[in-house]
């Protein structure tokens, strides 16, 4: 009995780590949890909002909190051209769907959260 349970807890974590990538190692789980929707808000997004998406997917992509002092203007140039293109992108979607609130979508957010910890 203690061999099979082994196993099926062997199993669920294969199972885990195929679903979180695919044949080449590649993460695959969906989008990270820290990089938030910013189009369609009321308020609108604010630049510190854009600068903080750009620099969490720096940080993803990279692998690295922060930078060496090697790596530090490649890194920072990086994070300021993807706000740009970001701000470039909200400010030309459209949508005829009425804005989302902040404060719903952060209630529905903590809701998820507390689901998923529970």
């Amino acid at each position: 009995m203690r061999e099979r349970g082994r196993a099926v807890r062997e199993a669920a974590l294969l199972a885990r780590a195929v679903r979180a990538a695919d044949p080449l190692g590649v993460y695959t789980g969906g989008m990270c949890r820290n990089i938030r929707p910013l189009f369609n808000f009321e308020p609108p997004v604010t630049d510190e909002e854009i600068h903080a998406a750009a620099l969490q997917y720096v940080r993803k992509v990279s692998g690295m909190q922060r930078p060496s002092t090697k790596n530090r203007h490649a890194f920072e140039d990086a994070v300021e051209r993807i706000a740009a293109v970001t701000r470039a992108l909200v400010d030309s979607l459209e949508t005829t769907a009425p804005p989302k609130n902040r404060e719903v979508e952060a209630e529905k957010a903590r809701a998820r959260s507390a689901r998923r910890f529970a």
